[in-house]
């Protein structure tokens, strides 16, 4: 990345501005802004987060609204009510209280001396989603958004449920929650009342995994804040972008494509980040990107983007699969319209003898060990760490596969593929996994995308259906967006499995799906020759200062018992310890997550996680931990979590949640 320190504008920045919301709570916002903007009067950028400005986001945040300010903006780091400075209590994610908030933040801004009166919003993962919820309800001074890594769908496109089937990462984001929200203020900006906020928080800690758990189907509480439900009521312009290895694929080619007010979207090759930051590279200008979006929509200036493509897409090369990668290469490839018209679906059939061009006779069983899945990688990976899939051939062992012979020409899969299966299960709950992978001529397997789906939800995902066992039934998978150039000798593989875990929580009972006919739709664009779009090289602003005191590191591994075949998967994440050198606040985290299961016995499944956060300054320090697990038995889910702080070595505050809920069709 170029550092930038010479800017059209002189900038000024307060790290504790208060807003007052109308019930009287004191938000706390970071802010920087050219300081002749009284005079000369700018747009405001909005960043509205739980995640913390003085520590959690200081790092980008630091690199990013500086940048922004020095070129003729005003930027709001916002702290959502009850994190970081800011006041009173979160209850859960996107709520009410939430919007309500954002849209007094973007008034209060509005008529600010220093404000032209107009507004953008603009996030990351929460971020992204409430940038998307807020403009729904249609603030008038908000003008334009840029939404990342973010979702139009919260049940069946977010952290809970992909397909009707539960994600691991419902329990364990809701854990991670758990401990983030554990934190106090910091004394040097909120003063002596920082413990009764720290007290006030804890006592009231919401257990969000048993509330998302309560909720299993898409009923009301999940179409609520998904602005998918109603594409119309987006009247400002979006910009949405994504990355290939982020779980949050499928958002920009939904918002693109269903008439959202001129909407562009960009997806690249990285994981959960901000795409000048991002990995695997590479990383682009998106600081001059979101520039030339806010210049059009907040001053008004013809910088180009109306003319720009729908669709801006890395196609990504085969690459040889690892748990990591630091460069993804491929080429830029761009969509005036989309759907486009120059992508058509090629079929292939199901058969005895593979994945072939013309349909035959198919009689094959699915019914996979309940380790299948190891090689799957983090659902939404946010780390430079050993995260992405690695290679396929283990689960695919342990799966259903179908292979093409090896292809002559390259093809370029552009889209979402579908999977349409006729088949029959033995069990009145059963799931089905898709995955595309790219199997190498030497036999490395690739994963290019994957689906699921609860076999329950064949008809509705909000009113799940008991399958009869033995009765045939057609149901379609739709596996995520991609953008991948397989190459010649190359052969394309359809791995079908009942189980993927720990990406997946398991049927109740082991389930066997017989299938008797199957055919996959597959996008493909023309190959593409060259480039067809450049972007700038990434730029920000002087990095933050600061002093490690513990470096970082990721260890996982996977142990299997000989014995009885259990199978741990173990995530060992040493976040390091950081001091600011501005301020002297420390922070610093570690966690511990272990996924276990036995390949004959899906009520086995377990996992357990362990969190620590520490900080302060000087003799000021503080530290809390979260310990949660999450077990079932054939009609319920068991859930447990501790939640205990330390102020120095005393212990303050100690609470444990207890739950057991019923499985519905799950």
């Amino acid at each position: 990345m170029r550092i930038v320190t010479d800017f059209p504008h002189r900038i000024v920045e307060h790290p504790d501005r208060g807003v007052m919301m109308p019930d009287g709570v004191r938000l706390s916002a970071r802010t920087w802004m050219p300081v002749d903007a009284e005079a000369r009067p700018v747009p405001a950028i909005l960043e509205f987060l739980p995640y913390r400005k003085r520590d959690d986001t200081a790092a980008r945040d630091a690199v990013t609204h500086p940048w922004f300010a020095g070129h003729g903006y005003a930027c709001l780091r916002v702290d959502m009510r009850g994190n970081g400075e800011s006041e009173g209590l979160m209850t859960d994610e996107y709520t009410d209280q939430e919007w309500a908030d954002a849209v007094s933040v973007i008034e209060w801004a509005a008529s600010q001396p220093w404000c032209n009166g107009k507004v953008g919003m603009m996030g990351i993962s929460w971020g992204g989603f409430n940038a998307l919820q807020v403009a729904a309800l249609s603030p008038p001074a908000l003008k334009a958004v840029i939404t990342l890594c973010s979702t139009v769908d919260r049940y069946g496109d977010d952290i809970h449920y992909k397909g009707g089937c539960l994600l691991g990462e419902n329990f364990g984001w809701a854990t991670t929650m758990l401990s983030l929200s554990s934190r106090p203020p910091d004394p040097a900006l909120v003063g002596d009342k920082w413990r009764d906020m720290w007290m006030n928080r804890l006592e009231r800690l919401p257990d969000l995994a048993s509330l998302w758990l309560t909720h299993q189907t898409r009923d009301a509480y999940w179409k609520r804040g998904s602005v998918g439900e109603d594409f119309a009521a987006l009247r400002a312009p979006v910009l949405a972008i994504g990355g290939w290895h982020d779980g949050y694929r499928n958002t920009p080619a939904q918002l693109v494509g269903n008439g959202v007010v001129a909407a562009k979207a960009i997806v690249g090759p990285w994981i959960h980040k901000y795409p000048h930051l991002a990995e695997p590279a590479p990383a682009i200008g998106f600081l001059q990107e979101a520039k030339r979006w806010w210049d059009r929509w907040l001053k008004n200036e013809d910088t180009g983007v109306d003319a720009d493509p729908a669709m801006r897409l890395w196609l990504m090369d085969s690459v040889r699969p690892a748990p990591w990668l630091p460069e993804r290469p491929g080429r830029w490839i761009a969509e005036a319209e989309w759907p486009s018209p120059a992508i058509a679906e090629r079929r292939y059939a199901l058969t005895d003898f593979g994945l072939t061009a013309t349909p035959g006779a198919l009689d094959r069983l699915v019914s996979s060990p309940q380790v299948c899945g190891a090689a799957t990688g983090e659902y939404f990976p946010a780390d430079s760490g050993p995260e992405l899939p690695g290679d396929q051939r283990g689960d695919d062992a342990l799966s259903t596969c179908f292979d093409t012979v090896p292809l002559r020409n390259p093809v370029d899969i552009v889209g979402a593929p579908r999977l349409t299966l006729r088949l029959s299960a033995d069990r009145p709950q059963a799931n089905v996994v898709v995955r595309l992978c790219a199997v190498h001529p030497d036999g490395a397997s690739e994963l290019i995308t994957w689906g699921a789906l609860n076999l329950c939800q064949r008809n509705s995902r909000e009113f799940p259906e008991a399958l009869i066992p033995g009765e045939p039934i057609t149901v379609e998978v739709a596996l995520d967006q991609c953008a991948f150039r397989l190459p010649a000798g190359h052969r394309l593989r359809v791995a079908l499995s009942t189980a993927y875990w720990p990406m997946l929580w398991p049927s109740p009972q082991a389930a066997a799906l017989r299938l008797s006919a199957a055919e996959l739709a597959l996008p493909v664009r023309p190959a593409a020759a060259r480039d067809e779009w450049a972007f700038d090289e990434p730029e920000g602003a002087k990095p933050q200062a600061t002093e490690e005191l513990r470096p970082a590191n990721c260890i996982k591994s996977v142990r299997r018992d000989v014995a009885t075949g259990e199978t741990t998967t173990i995530i060992d994440a040493d976040y390091g310890e950081l001091r600011d050198s501005d301020h002297g606040l420390v922070g610093g985290a570690t966690c511990r997550e272990s996924w276990t299961i036995r390949p004959d016995d899906p009520l086995s499944a377990a996992v357990d996680i362990d969190w620590t956060q520490t900080g302060g300054r000087d003799d000021w320090r503080w530290s809390t931990t979260v310990n949660a697990t999450m077990r079932c038995d054939q009609k319920s889910f068991h859930l447990t979590a501790r939640v205990e702080a330390r102020l120095g070595e005393e212990n303050v505050f100690s609470h444990n949640f207890r739950s057991s809920l019923p499985r519905r069709h799950l």
